[in-house]
């Protein structure tokens, strides 16, 4: 009566199952279109089983020795004066192609698991569709999950309201949405309800036709804020369908009834988890008092069994999750018994306890196993912060802030910076003793400030935890506040200022042997080092960074390694060299979503794409870039010096494309996801052969930098003016000068001039061909 929506691929797979195998088992959560979807296929398939198909609705059958009976009456079998009732359909179907649909299995399992063996053993042309909320486990069964209907896909990048009308979810919702209000359509000013809607039912046909319904008396809005008690919203449904069909709370407690007393329990239990969980955390937290620590396993396959928990494959490891549905029914459970406080504080140490853990592997060959997995645990991590911050005694709120400054280097990555740095000062409000909790928090949240460029915010917290750090002793904390105060002189293009305070950093971190400090010093003291034209030094101190890396496997760090010693091989002109240190650098940082890394390769692809000459090249990628930094917060965030080369890099591509070939390159790259600019950045050949090659220069003994500051002295600059022409410190270039007369063995400014003046003649003759 009502139309079909989606499942395509789902129809096919099953077809597809169904001519290889003679039993297809339809497995999933109640109420998400099992029998819509096994009907839509037979309707298909009809044709190829000329003895018909068979539906045989087994929901209301209370009693399982009435099974056989009931089959008979589906097939209209006369009675007969002798043989029992699973003889009779024998006989019958001995012979006949036909495909028999057994709706809903699950709560006589086993006599349905019996009947079918036995008539598909007798009957060879025979198929049978079953619909179940577990297998019925006999040989040769075939068995497909069916899923809620896809949704928007979280965190991607909106869809116009007529794309958004056409994803299944979506489009359920809206079609049956016009049946009880025939004008209803998605528009600008409702999208965000009705996806939001679609998102909190999970994407369940039944509940998502059950809200829908609810439009003949309810607006949007009410709608959305009802589902807070969806139990109670969601409690009318059409009058023509089975019982547990009418109401959501009559669907789940249909699931409910089927699980064991100890499956029901461990429901309850993992309710309290947000996002997921693999089978350690289940055993952790939901061992004890009525379940034994190793019968957890058999009861999460149970319940995977029971389609009451989704099994999710993710790289070297199976996790678990509730729907919000299951999940909400779950908790009301655990709060029916009393429990639900014990097992929150249980839930908040466990992964209090991973944090820490986690910190403690920030740096090594596990490193990245534990940013996947922190990645992963995500929502269960703001959960647990979310309940030390509810509680208000002095421990919990240690604690707290405790745990989100071990997360330091889970907020760095994918685009919890904001998080992070909410947590961080959520928790410095409640934790106003000047010890060392409050002296770690303080820089970390000064670093995360730094990255959304918030330098005023940094500045205060650097200075404060530097206070407390030297009151009470704290080496490690020192250091890391120097490293800190070092980003931000270096962004207020003081480099000298910052390269001492780097070396000052590298020296406390060596002391304490934090090794991950180190080379975070070395990465910075490289990039300073390149800034100023010190290739010798730069070189040296991003070696050294590697080494380090080396020696422990390390790979999130040796990325910035490998890109910051990818900026000064692209200062220093070698090209293919840059773009692959660059590449490895994306590499590592495009799976970890570590945005900031990311970024930072991005403009540095971007600048050795321009001066290869490919212009359009370089453009996409600040297209994509645009996106990236604008989830982040700020451009090149902690690396603003860079900034310059940014600005000379676009100027240079919109002079040599033009405006409107600019604006749709520039395009191009906006409208490129993550993936895809990834992909572009590392597949695509980052040095083209420029389109016109410029005539060959002679080796010169100077560096970018140095090059570009004799040519402001040769225009009469004095040392202050290029200073502020560059950005920088009037020391800095007083030093460049210095290796400038060095190296060209001259001893006044005038010198440099007449050789920047004999060099453009030479080039000049060269690109006319006047010159030899």
């Amino acid at each position: 009566m009502t139309s079909f929506v989606g499942r395509r691929r789902e129809v096919a797979e099953i077809r597809s199952l169904l001519a290889k195998s003679r039993l297809v088992t339809l497995t999933g959560v109640g109420g998400v279109g099992k029998t819509r979807l096994a009907a839509r296929v037979a309707a298909e398939v009809g044709r190829a089983f000329p003895d018909g198909v068979w539906l045989a609705e087994l929901a209301t059958l209370d009693h399982p020795d009435l099974l056989a009976q009931t089959l008979t009456d589906v097939l209209r079998l006369r009675e007969g004066s002798g043989g029992s009732n699973l003889d009779r359909l024998a006989d019958h179907l001995a012979d006949k192609k036909a495909l028999l649909i057994l709706d809903n299995c699950e709560h006589i399992l086993h006599e349905c698991a019996v009947l079918t063996e036995e008539l598909l053993a007798c009957a060879p042309e025979l198929r049978v569709i079953a619909t179940s909320r577990q297998p019925l486990h006999i040989g040769g069964e075939r068995t497909m999950a069916v899923l809620p209907l896809p949704l928007p896909e979280a965190g991607g990048r909106p869809l116009s309201v007529d794309a958004l009308a056409q994803v299944d979810a979506v489009r359920l919702f809206v079609e049956r949405a016009e049946a009880v209000l025939p004008e209803f359509a998605v528009t600008e000013a409702n999208r965000d309800a009705v996806e939001r809607i679609c998102r909190r039912l999970d994407g369940i046909p039944l509940a998502i036709e059950l809200a829908a319904v609810r439009l003949r008396a309810l607006s949007l809005r009410r709608l959305l804020e009802g589902l807070d008690d969806r139990f109670r919203l969601l409690a009318s449904g059409s009058r023509a369908v089975p019982p547990r069909h009418q109401t959501l709370r009559a669907m789940v407690d249909w699931s409910h009834e089927l699980c064991t007393e100890p499956e029901r329990l461990l429901w309850a239990r993992a309710s309290v988890f947000a996002g997921g969980l693999d089978l350690e955390a289940a055993e952790a937290v939901c061992s004890g008092d009525g379940i034994a620590r190793e019968d957890v396993m058999d009861l999460v396959s149970g319940l995977v069994e029971k389609s009451v928990l989704l099994r999710e494959e993710h790289p070297g490891e199976v996790r678990y999750r509730l729907l919000e549905t299951i999940r909400q029914y779950g908790r009301d459970r655990l709060a029916e018994s009393g429990a639900e406080e014990e097992l929150r504080r249980r839930h908040r140490d466990y992964y209090r306890d991973l944090a820490r853990q986690a910190y403690d592997h920030r740096f090594g060959g596990a490193q990245m196993e534990w940013l996947t997995r922190l990645r992963l645990d995500h929502a269960n991590l703001r959960a647990a912060l979310a309940s030390y911050a509810e509680d208000a005694g002095p421990e919990e709120a240690r604690d707290g802030l405790t745990m989100a400054a071990d997360l330091l280097f889970h907020w760095r990555t994918g685009h919890h910076v904001r998080e992070g740095r909410r947590w961080l000062d959520r928790g410095l409000t409640f934790v106003a003793e000047p010890g060392e909790p409050r002296a770690r928090a303080l820089w970390n949240a000064a670093w995360l400030a730094i990255i959304q460029g918030d330098f005023a915010a940094a500045v205060a917290m650097l200075e404060e935890s530097r206070h407390i750090a030297e009151e009470l002793g704290l080496d490690g904390v020192l250091a890391y506040v120097t490293l800190q105060s070092g980003m931000v002189a270096l962004h207020q293009g003081d480099t000298g200022v910052a390269a001492k305070m780097f070396e000052e950093s590298l020296a406390g971190h060596r002391a304490a042997r934090e090794e991950v400090g180190q080379v975070m010093a070395l990465n910075r003291l490289c990039l300073t080092c390149s800034f100023e034209g010190d290739s010798e030094r730069a070189v040296a101190y991003g070696e050294e960074a590697l080494q380090i890396c080396d020696a422990r496997d390390e790979t999130w760090q040796r990325a910035y390694a490998m890109m910051v010693l990818g900026v000064e091989a692209w200062r220093q002109g070698d090209c293919p060299r840059a773009a692959e240190s660059v590449k490895q650098g994306l590499r590592v940082a495009g799976p970890l979503d570590d945005w900031l890394g990311v970024g930072l390769c991005l403009e540095v692809l971007a600048w050795i794409a321009t001066g290869a000459g490919a212009h359009e090249r370089t453009v996409r990628l600040f297209g994509a870039l645009a996106a990236i930094w604008r989830a982040v917060g700020t451009p090149l965030p902690g690396f603003g010096h860079l900034g310059r080369y940014h600005e000379e890099t676009e100027a240079r591509a919109r002079a040599a494309l033009g405006e409107p070939a600019y604006r749709a390159a520039f395009t191009q790259g906006v409208r490129m996801s993550l993936e895809e600019a990834l992909t572009y950045a590392v597949e695509e050949p980052a040095c083209p052969a420029a389109p016109e090659r410029e005539p060959e220069r002679a080796p010169s003994p100077l560096t970018r930098r140095e090059t570009e500051i004799s040519g402001l002295v040769a225009e009469g600059l004095s040392n202050k003016e290029i200073a502020a022409r560059l950005v920088i410190a009037q020391r800095t270039a007083e030093g460049h000068i210095e290796h400038i007369l060095s190296k060209l063995g001259f001893h006044s400014r005038a010198q440099i001039a007449v050789w920047v003046a004999e060099q453009r003649r030479a080039y000049e003759g060269r690109e006319d061909g006047s010159g030899s």
